[in-house]
């Protein structure tokens, strides 16, 4: 089976491929992007190690 990281990354490559091509005019636009990709995961891997965390407890 494979790791969670090589999941998120084969679901975060397929939604690029599937999403239009936008040029960036500025390098901010691509900053704000990057960061909220960043955000994004960070919040998912959050809410999953509090889920863990809550699993654990209960078993």
């Amino acid at each position: 089976m494979t790791s969670v990281s090589a999941q998120l990354f084969i679901v975060f490559i397929s939604l690029l491929l599937l999403l239009p091509v936008v040029e960036a005019v500025e390098a901010g636009d691509a900053i704000a992007l990057f960061l909220g990709v960043v955000l994004c995961i960070a919040g998912i891997c959050a809410c999953l190690v509090i889920y863990a965390q809550k699993r654990n407890k209960e078993v």
